[in-house]
């Protein structure tokens, strides 16, 4: 698995990317998982009513945009105005996304792409999935998160041509029903995957076996589904190439890294309204992710505490002056508790039960698997709604906890990230797309990939003239003592950042 992990592929130069809540004729069902589904969760009479329940499903309506065409499902077609300024606003902090896009607009290296993607649908992404038409690619999206779709973006792209299945709040029907649109489309058959979590992946190789043995190469950011293709590799089911896009060094450091650093404030301050200093918190992991909440929490003054694992990122986070924990040790003290792990049952129900009143639960990781809260389901537990995405959760003592986006990711679910370091991830994955694409015949086996260094380092470049910086260049005495190529790479595979 190691030697998999370490591959390098080839880089081509001149290619230089979920107490009670009510249903609704059974469509909301109400959480969302590959590993443990959750259609056999507890439900009965609401406790709360969510205003958007008396609204009519996207997928009972019919909509056609302007250009006469009624390929997609959004919440309302009619937002499109308002998602093109979000989008154009967006396009502001991009210019590197920009800057690709009109650099091999000319070319276009996507021409007779067909890229099915399952990402979050946001003024950001669409800034990408743009990108990626102007490159020549047909593109077929819907959103990995059913939380995370900015609704006026996804009319904004249905508008515009892009067949997009999407709406905030979907539910688990919902959420495997758009996918399987995007897929299944008469006449047309996508020959590239761009995912976030896997679970287009999945469903592609599950229900059409056919159609995935004729993709021509996944992209896949997350850590989730990044752990999920290399199972498939090990099992040597994955019978295309994929690219790791999540251990890209443009990718942890930067979206995982800079932009959680920024967004966990943002989404803690838009929910619950909390003052950190003084609070007692606890991360869970000290990953990239792990690293960035905690190193916000900190600055305001949070007493942090973190629970690890691995020995490595726990020395870490003792050098970095916190203290490292079990969860049980504190549990009934501390005031937030943040999962970042990407693992399953992080948070558990004798864990809550032992959490004091008002202790704010939510989720940094990828997948909503890290905090039980199908354990939470049981009649004995009232679930108040309190504002959107924001839930207590009732024990018969009259103990409240706070639970955040019903554990689902915190930052894209409550709040928005940083349109800049989407920018850099987005770049990635679209030169990934690219080189997949355009690679000849044999150069890539049926196996998990990493981006190379130069491809990292091409990235960033992109981005350096937003901060007006100036890259130092090497004398040709130097790059030999050094034993570099002037131009790059700059730093070994092993390097670490």
């Amino acid at each position: 698995m190691a030697q998999r992990q370490g591959r390098q592929i080839q880089f081509v130069e001149d290619k230089q990317e979920f107490s009670r809540f009510p249903t609704k004729a059974g469509r909301r069902s109400l959480s969302r998982s590959i590993s443990q589904s959750s259609t056999d969760s507890y439900s009965s009479a609401a406790s709360y009513t969510d205003s958007s329940d008396d609204e009519t499903s996207p997928r009972d309506k019919t909509q056609v945009n302007s250009k006469g065409t009624s390929d997609f499902c959004v919440k309302n077609i009619k937002q499109a105005e308002f998602g093109r300024r979000e989008i154009e606003i967006a396009e502001q902090d991009m210019s590197a996304l920009i800057s690709l896009r009109k650099r091999a607009q000319g070319e276009k290296p996507l021409a007779g792409a067909k890229i099915v993607g399952c990402t979050h649908i946001t003024a950001q992404t669409a800034v990408l999935i743009e990108t990626l038409v102007a490159l020549g690619a047909q593109c077929r999206w819907t959103a990995c998160n059913i939380y995370s779709t900015q609704n006026e973006v996804a009319a904004a792209l249905s508008e515009a041509g892009v067949s997009v299945f999407a709406w905030k709040g979907e539910s688990e029907d919902d959420f495997w029903w758009c996918i399987d649109r995007c897929v299944n489309m008469e006449g047309w058959q996508a020959n590239m995957i761009l995912d976030d979590g896997g679970d287009l992946t999945h469903w592609v190789y599950k229900k059409y076996p056919n159609v995935f043995k004729k993709i021509r190469g996944i992209v896949e950011e997350s850590v989730t589904g990044v752990h999920r293709l290399y199972q498939l590799s090990k099992a040597g089911k994955l019978c295309v190439p994929a690219m790791n896009v999540n251990d890209s060094v443009t990718k942890q450091k930067f979206d995982n890294l800079y932009c959680c650093r920024e967004s966990i404030l943002d989404g803690l301050k838009r929910t619950t309204d909390v003052m950190f200093g003084g609070k007692q918190v606890v991360v869970c992991g000290y990953g990239e992710v792990g690293k960035g909440c905690c190193a916000a929490l900190k600055a305001l003054g949070a007493i942090v505490y973190i629970t690890e694992i691995d020995p490595i990122c726990a020395l870490q986070a003792c050098m970095d002056g916190f203290r490292v924990v079990k969860l049980n040790e504190v549990i009934r003290q501390v005031d937030v508790i943040i999962t970042c792990t990407g693992n399953k049952n992080v948070v558990t129900r004798d864990q809550l039960d032992r959490m004091k009143n008002g202790c704010i639960v939510c989720n940094m990781g990828h997948s909503n698997t890290e905090i039980d809260v199908a354990s939470l389901r049981t009649p004995e537990l009232t679930w108040e709604r309190v504002r959107s995405q924001v839930d207590h959760v009732i024990w018969p003592d009259g103990k409240r906890v706070v639970l955040l986006a019903e554990g689902r990711l915190l930052n894209l679910s409550c709040s928005t990230v940083p349109t800049f370091v989407l920018s850099i991830t987005a770049t990635t994955q679209a030169l990934a797309l690219i080189e997949l694409y355009n690679a000849p015949e044999g150069r890539y086996k049926q196996d998990v990939y990493l981006l190379p260094k130069k491809m990292d380092e091409y990235v960033a470049s992109l981005h350096l003239p937003t901060f007006d910086a100036h890259l130092t260049e090497l004398s040709d005495e130097q790059a030999k003592y050094l034993g570099l190529n002037k131009n790059g790479p700059f730093k070994p595979n092993y390097y670490r950042y």
